[in-house]
């Protein structure tokens, strides 16, 4: 473990000192996001902190080079090139769309650039495992294999962009899913069905340093936003996670019990939060005949703040939610019993009704048919224009006095 704290560190380090410079470069530059219609912020705020992360990943990869322990998988391997070319092109894609938008089309391919880059370099998945199908495993043809790689890519690159709603939203599911995703790989490694030579754990301790660098930062009130280059750039390397880790095993790793666990299923729960997110967005355009483009205030946490919840508690919940889905994916490779998921269904089932019946939301429920009983409107609906007065009305009275 020495080796994966070392590049860890280094990658939490230089992002979070990194981040103090992009702070001060960005209004410099004209890095700056604009408060709109859909954003929560009410004051002009740096948007260059993806460039930071970048940076921390960069660090951190070199000083895992320089480390005895990870020799094996830099020496005579290709991928840690492919995944810093992918990562690059990544980057620059979204930040260029941070200070100058990108049309989506363009968006997509750069994502498919970068994917395409993975599977040239090497970084792809081996192994399909279908849960209760009878067969035991699909072996993956090249063709196969680097559709698949793009595929992950732009739906995991596209997904935590789509989740980084909030203040410390993103930062916060992916340092929970990384580490999640690092702990799965060490189960793995000592059960003997991953090589050493590996690159998913370092990628996964990568994520998990960048995400902790970066989130004193972010938290509310966030003084910088890690902008589409740094949502992009942990989708990408969730994704390069998720495709070596899971995409590697062929052998069936949940204990006898969760046999249906596939080993590709496991990084999918751990990231249920933004992938549920980015289905339920496809659906929902799909549904309304609308351009998957088409922005709007329909995920996760804007639902949850409009049911009452303040932007704290709303991301607190989707933290939760996400170390939830770990914990069901981790604790079978631990206890191999059938009752170890009876805790963690409580706490889901806990976490569900204090989403619905937190007092501070029944309070507006009630603040808001008293203060219109003729409209009938949900709480916190909105017209085209944005927020019901009632409900920018509530927000400022509950910031007022604290989140709670």
């Amino acid at each position: 473990m020495r080796g994966y704290l070392i590049v860890g560190g280094t990658a939490a380090v230089v992002t979070f000192l990194a981040t103090y410079l992009m702070r001060w470069l960005a209004p410099r530059i004209g890095a700056m996001a604009m408060p709109g219609a859909r954003s929560v912020h009410a004051e002009p705020t740096p948007s260059m902190g993806g460039a930071g992360m970048f940076l921390g990943l960069l660090a951190a990869m070199l000083v895992g080079s320089r480390l005895e322990q990870f020799q094996e998988m830099f020496s005579g391997s290709s991928e840690p090139l492919g995944i810093l070319l992918a990562a690059g092109v990544m980057f620059a894609v979204g930040a260029v769309d941070d200070v100058r938008e990108v049309s989506p089309p363009a968006k997509i391919a750069g994502q498919v650039l970068s994917g395409s880059l993975l599977s040239m370099f090497g970084v792809t998945m081996l192994y399909f495992r279908v849960p209760f199908a009878s067969y035991e495993y699909i072996v993956l043809s090249p063709d196969l294999a680097s559709l698949l790689t793009v595929i992950g890519v732009v739906i995991l690159a596209n997904a935590m962009n789509l989740i980084d709603g909030l203040d410390g939203l993103a930062a916060g599911i992916s340092l929970i899913a990384g580490a999640a995703l690092f702990l799965y790989a060490d189960r793995l490694f000592k059960a003997g069905l991953l090589e050493g030579s590996n690159i998913g754990p370092l990628v996964a301790i990568i994520v998990v340093g960048i995400s902790a660098g970066f989130l004193p930062h972010n938290v509310n009130p966030a003084r910088i936003f890690m902008g589409d280059a740094g949502s992009m750039l942990l989708g990408l390397m969730l994704a390069v996670t998720t495709i070596t880790v899971g995409g590697r095993t062929a052998d069936q790793f949940s204990g006898q019990t969760y046999f249906f666990f596939a080993p590709l299923v496991i990084p999918i729960l751990i990231l249920g939060v933004p992938i549920a997110d980015t289905a339920f967005s496809f659906i929902r355009r799909l549904v309304r005949r609308q351009s998957f483009s088409t922005a709007d205030r329909e995920h996760l946490h804007h639902r949850l703040m409009r049911l009452g919840h303040g932007p704290r508690r709303s991301v607190a919940i989707l933290w939760l939610w996400t170390a939830l889905l770990s914990a069901a994916a981790l604790v079978p490779t631990y206890t191999n019993r059938g009752n170890s998921l009876v805790p963690i269904a409580l706490g889901a089932l806990a976490l569900l009704l204090y989403s619905y019946f937190h007092p501070g939301v029944v309070e507006t429920r009630r603040a808001a048919r008293e203060d219109d009983p003729t409209e009938q409107r949900t709480v916190g609906e909105e017209d085209a224009e944005g927020p019901s007065a009632e409900v920018v009305d509530l927000e400022s009275r509950r910031r007022a006095a604290g989140d709670g």
